[in-house]
């Protein structure tokens, strides 16, 4: 049984998402949710499904290896990023190679880097005038949605988009295949 840490900063939907997928799965479990923010929702959705919570702080993030050392004792295999907005730091990544997968709610390498996550990046997309966005699920490196491309999904942008309703769709696209993308990866 393969065990997967989700790190969140905030709602956690994705985190809640993906642990019901996996809740009666022989093939992979959610051993923790782990946040660097204290008024996250997913701390909530967390206690609701009775899984454990790691809160940390920057410092434990980049300057220790706490955060390491839990991910260790809990024999974690995969690092799911489910809109956990600081950057890895080097010591996660290099232990995790190629064990650190995220989702970005745009069509990479477009509209990806530091600064663009949530709103912004369907408000870039909207501006550019682009016809299509969607979602790209990757591994992740110690630069910002620069990690190998693993699945991408597409869905249109509509003439008079808001926002929020291309979020929307890329929301339900993410629901529809990160867990998918997760357990294929798992092998």
């Amino acid at each position: 049984m393969k065990r997967i840490a989700i790190f969140a900063s905030g709602s956690g939907s994705n985190a809640e998402n993906i642990a019901g997928y996996f809740e009666n799965s022989s093939k992979a479990r959610v051993e923790a949710f782990y946040t660097n923010n204290p008024k996250a929702i997913v701390i909530q959705r967390a206690k609701r499904l009775n899984i454990p919570l790691v809160l940390f702080d920057r410092e434990m993030f980049y300057a220790g290896d706490a955060v390491l050392r839990d991910l260790r004792i809990r024999k974690t295999d995969l690092i799911v990023l489910a809109g956990f907005l600081w950057l890895v730091p080097g010591n996660l990544t290099r232990a995790f190679s190629g064990r650190i997968v995220n989702i970005h709610p745009a069509l990479l390498p477009k509209f990806g880097g530091k600064g663009m996550y949530g709103m912004a990046v369907h408000e870039a997309v909207i501006e550019a005038g682009e016809k299509e966005s969607g979602i790209t699920i990757h591994l992740i490196d110690e630069v910002y949605d620069r990690g190998k491309i693993l699945l991408q999904v597409k869905c249109p942008v509509l003439p008079g988009d808001t926002p929020e309703a291309l979020a929307e769709r890329v929301h339900q696209l993410e629901y529809e295949y990160y867990p998918k993308a997760i357990e294929q990866l798992l092998g």
